[in-house]
């Protein structure tokens, strides 16, 4: 989750919002990202879509079978889906997103009976991803 944070404080400094994730295949860091919807106007542009995007690439596969994510916040439904379809194994993620999230706040997507069940742990670092997100809604404000 440390690498997750350093990708969300990356976000903060070109101005989106400090969300980061990392991928891990067999103990090992295969992708990192940070959120870049602003930067490049694009809806999908969300920390974990674009690290998942990075990590079947290096796989070769869509089946991130054997990978977990690891996310400074809870799931959007459009990142949740994504996971079940990429057949991830294990998501942890730091603080709740009590308006998008759905992994637990608005809803819980990954109770449904899929083809594909993931394993959940929430609250890793939560505390600090939620400092990340709050100072940067306090400066946008005073911008």
């Amino acid at each position: 989750m440390l690498a997750a944070l350093e990708q969300a404080k990356k976000a903060a400094l070109i101005d989106e919002v400090p969300i980061g994730a990392v991928i891990v295949f067999k103990n090992r860091i295969i992708a990192r990202a940070f959120n870049k919807r602003e930067e490049t106007q694009s809806f999908h542009a969300h920390a974990e879509f674009l690290a998942m995007m990075k990590a079947a690439k290096k796989l070769g596969s869509w089946r991130l079978e054997e990978c977990d994510v690891y996310v400074t916040m809870e799931p959007c439904p459009m990142c949740a889906g994504a996971m079940i379809q990429a057949r991830i194994k294990n998501l942890y993620y730091g603080t709740s997103d009590p308006k998008a999230g759905v992994v637990g706040s608005v809803m819980n997507l990954l109770d449904y009976p899929f083809n594909h069940q993931i394993h959940v742990e929430s609250g890793v670092m939560a505390h600090e991803s939620q400092i990340l997100i709050k100072e940067f809604f306090k400066e946008l404000r005073k911008k």
